[in-house]
């Protein structure tokens, strides 16, 4: 992570907005040598805000851990094998419940 000292954020505040806007590495702001502040960008502090979502859903968490287990087992199912499945499951009254996938029309 670059960083940067107060009075250098101050003096470049907009090189530096653009700088994290654009790469999207966040950058440290310093005082007497210890890092104060990081500005980062939108995107990435929104990825940090989903990211603890998730880690503080405990049952989300759970069946991660036990998704994990399944494949470290073996137990995991091709591509194939699922959209097989699918195409034949059926509603309660025994029709082919259609897959999400639309035709396109050609004109």
């Amino acid at each position: 992570m670059t960083t940067v000292s107060v009075t250098q954020a101050r003096a470049n505040l907009y090189d530096l907005i653009d700088k994290v806007s654009t790469s999207g590495k966040p950058v440290g702001i310093t005082n007497k040598g210890q890092t104060k502040a990081i500005l980062i960008s939108p995107e990435e502090l929104r990825s940090w805000e989903v990211t603890m979502e998730v880690m503080n859903d405990k049952e989300l968490m759970e069946q991660i851990r036990e998704s994990k287990k399944d494949i470290k087992a073996g137990r995991i199912y091709s591509l194939d094998e699922v959209e097989k499945e699918l195409r034949s499951v059926r509603d309660v009254s025994g029709k082919p419940i259609k897959s999400g996938k639309k035709k396109s029309k050609k004109a």
